[in-house]
């Protein structure tokens, strides 16, 4: 019990941490690289899958080099559908990656009632290690 604790603590501060429901008996470590709210979420459908998100749910990340408005756009998706984007002031070093082809990973971080949009959902993209 001791041993498991010290491994589960140490994960931690190292920033690693195995994800439920994607890693079985810690075979895949991931990285927290990111935690972020979802740009535009009142502008595409987020609002209609409001019932639907749930922390933890698994999200798209989806390049848009083509995008007018920033070459580094990353899209976020839930089943296919449009959320909004990493906003621009953090998405540089994330796209990097993708272009990369590092394997990422993004959830639902968090999720609030709440009259900004801004605060009303957050992404964590995690990278597999």
């Amino acid at each position: 019990m001791l041993r498991r604790d010290f491994i589960r603590s140490l994960t931690s501060l190292l920033g690693l941490a195995a994800i439920p429901n994607l890693a079985r008996a810690g075979q895949t470590k991931y990285r927290l690289i990111q935690q972020c709210p979802v740009a535009g979420f009142q502008y595409h459908q987020g609002d209609a899958l409001w019932g639907l998100l749930n922390v933890g749910d698994s999200l798209e990340l989806i390049r848009k080099p083509e995008n007018p408005f920033d070459a580094n756009a990353i899209r976020i998706a839930y089943n296919g559908h449009k959320l909004g984007y990493i906003p621009r002031n953090q998405n540089q070093a994330t796209a990097r990656m993708l272009d990369e082809g590092r394997q990422l990973y993004a959830r639902v971080g968090n999720k609030t009632r709440h009259p900004n949009p801004w605060q009303r959902i957050g992404v964590e993209v995690w990278l597999v290690v």
